[in-house]
């Protein structure tokens, strides 16, 4: 199919390397250098700003550990940040000196250590932000491994009970927070203006700070190991007061982790919003935008209204740790189920956040794979928006066993059942898509025929967990484990690497090695569904989630759920493997070895610095397989073509 694009008007400012440091200049100046003598600079400043303040009122002792946690979580990121340059730009604006010219020599990549330093480079950062949510999936995985080892068996083997509450925690949070929701925020952000036809975010040094932000609230949630007397935080993900209270200092970590990572979301998506509103190619309309590009519209609104109430909700706990405030304690008229209903007010919402971008993926992967428009697109459209709005209303239902009011559990009841009603929407729009389409197995296709099948079991647990008395029965036991992994890994990891496959070839220019891409696939879904799939059973059975040691009648499922999960963590080394090679030495992709239709794929592999050489004007829907004459963007010169396009669609 034919892509015809304008010749841009305008033209960038060249992409100038900066010139070499030298000597002092070296120290000083933005970099890793810098960042080596600023961080124990920032770390000092903390302790003495602590142990001063602390002196001046009186406090003793002067160093307490909780206060210096705080003050080493915060002072050190921002030094970290302002070492490596992140701050560079604005510091110059409001210290009032002349802002230096915009030269680009921050944006792009001409060497891979162009990865490491703050890039404004929507490519770049999208890349940054995958390798680095790759990098703590893998350690969240490890620690799965370990809890899984210690399961193999009854009684205790290798860990103590604080140990495990710990890694199940900290696994928890980084697959939550560093990993799934931070995944897909890298593929939107490589793809997402190229969708548009834009050359880049609408903020792009906004952009990069909020990627620099993500390692942050990594490190800090795994360095809570480090913390003396008790370790890692080990409240759960959740957090749950009194307990999170009561927790060693290691619990702070959470804490400071939730900041920094919500800060990081809440950037992203308003850089999104902004970009969708307002840097659409000529004649994108909304209903001309991608799929994809409405999952992240919606998924961003919700990040902007949700996301403030889970940084609000660790204030709290942290004022009540720190400051020794009462609004969990009840014994002085705090209330421990208030703390559930903020946090669950952001959390559920946030599972959705971590799925609508997978629907759009999905959306993108299973029309080009089975050559054919995507069926019922304004509904897709207007259901992705429907769970925006339906998503606030269900939150309570995680707490029907809370002793919370109980005259709440009915309308949270119905409000969880009618929310399936507009994901059902797109269950059956896939497979009406699929329906008597050419469909190519290749490996996107399979990881996003994968993802529907994993989350429709997951959807249909999660029916069960809505009914008030069903979830009173199963409620904390492993079939809740069951449910959540089949949302969450078999609906998000599914379409994180659906979408990783799918944009490869754009990102690297290169072609993976299918095979080995099918082999990934297969172990992922066969080592999936025998860890996860028994735990139903067990769950039902009695067995009780978040413990180290269990009845012995459970023991020999959980050895087999413990066998198949360390073969689900090495099918990950295939796909490592898989990426590595194929970024070095694949075969040319070329530009469009998919033959897609979607404004991304009309340009080089990867794209230009600026994205467009010329500016696209778009005159069609981007599903539009199949149909005679279809363009989806023409020259802005062709004016008869547009013209004639227009009236057809009048």
């Amino acid at each position: 199919m034919a892509v015809e694009i304008e010749h841009a008007t305008e033209h960038h400012p060249a992409h100038a390397p900066p010139p070499p440091r030298r000597g002092l200049r070296r120290l000083t100046g933005a970099g890793w250098l810098r960042v080596l003598w600023v961080m124990p600079l920032s770390f000092g400043l903390a302790t003495l700003l602590v142990i001063g303040a602390r002196a001046a009122m009186g406090f003793d002792p002067l160093w307490e550990l909780q206060v210096l946690i705080v003050a080493w979580t915060v002072v050190v990121p921002l030094g970290f940040l302002a070492a490596l340059g992140g701050f560079d730009y604005w510091a110059y604006w409001i210290s009032g000196k002349p802002t230096r010219p915009e030269d680009h020599s921050g944006h792009g990549a001409r060497t891979w250590k162009d990865y490491f330093r703050v890039n404004t480079d929507h490519k770049v950062i999208g890349i940054q932000y995958l390798v680095t949510t790759i990098f703590f999936f893998g350690a969240a995985g490890l620690m799965a491994m370990f809890m899984r080892a210690e399961l193999a068996r009854p009684g205790m083997q290798y860990v103590d009970t604080n140990t495990f509450n710990g890694l199940f925690s900290v696994h928890a949070s980084l697959m939550i927070f560093l990993f799934i929701i931070p995944a897909f925020a890298g593929l939107g952000n490589y793809v997402i203006p190229l969708m548009l036809g834009a050359p880049d975010m609408a903020f792009p040094r906004l952009n990069a700070l909020s990627f620099w932000l993500l390692p942050i609230a990594g490190l800090i949630m795994m360095s809570s190991y480090l913390v003396p007397d008790g370790g890692a935080f080990a409240a759960g993900w959740t957090n749950y007061v009194p307990l999170a209270v009561q927790q060693p200092d290691g619990n702070l970590m959470f804490q400071m982790g939730v900041q920094w990572a919500g800060a990081s979301s809440i950037m992203t998506a308003l850089n999104f919003l902004v970009t969708i509103i307002t840097m659409r190619a000529p004649g994108m309309s909304f209903w001309r935008m991608p799929l994809l590009v409405w999952a992240n519209f919606a998924t961003s609104t919700l990040v902007v209204l949700a996301t403030p109430f889970v940084a609000g909700s660790q204030f709290f706990i942290m004022f009540d740790r720190v400051l020794h405030t009462n609004f969990f304690n009840p014994e002085m008229g705090g209330d421990v189920i208030a703390y559930q209903h903020i946090f669950w007010f952001y959390s559920h919402p946030a599972v959705y956040i971590m799925m609508l971008p997978g629907f759009g993926i999905a959306s993108e992967v299973i029309s080009v794979f089975a050559r054919k428009p995507i069926f019922g697109y304004r509904l897709m459209a207007l259901s992705l928006m429907a769970i925006l709005i339906l998503g606030f209303s269900v939150w309570a239902h995680h707490m029907f066993v809370s002793g919370m009011q109980s005259w709440i559990r009915i309308p949270m009841m119905v409000t969880t059942l009618v929310i399936a009603v507009p994901t059902g929407i797109k269950v059956f729009s896939w497979l009406a898509t699929l329906w008597e389409g050419r469909i190519r197995f290749a490996t996107p296709m399979l990881f996003a025929l994968g993802f529907v099948t994993m989350f429709v079991i997951g959807g249909l647990s999660g029916i069960y967990l809505g009914s008030v008395p069903v979830d009173i029965h199963a409620s904390d036991t492993y079939f809740v484990v069951a449910h959540i992994h089949y949302v969450l890994f078999g609906g998000s990891l599914f379409t994180i690497f659906a979408g990783i496959y799918y944009w490869f070839p754009k990102m690297t220019g290169r072609m993976y090695d299918e095979r080995l891409g099918k082999i990934h696939f297969w172990l992922t879904f066969v080592g999936f569904n025998v860890t996860f799939f028994p735990m139903h059973w067990v769950g039902l059975q009695g067995m009780p989630r978040r413990v180290a040691d269990y009845a012995p009648e459970f023991g020999n499922w959980n050895l087999v759920i413990s066998i198949a999960s360390f073969g689900l963590g090495a099918s990950t080394l295939v796909f490592l493997y898989n990426m590595i090679v194929s970024w070095r030495a694949g075969a040319p992709a070329g530009p469009n070895p998919w033959r897609a239709l979607t404004l991304e794929w009309q340009v080089s592999s990867p794209p230009p610095i600026f994205n467009f050489h010329e500016i696209p004007q778009v005159v069609g829907s981007p599903y539009e397989y199949g149909v005679r004459g279809a363009r989806h963007a023409v020259l802005n010169g062709d004016r008869a073509a547009v013209e004639e396009r227009e009236k057809v669609e009048a």
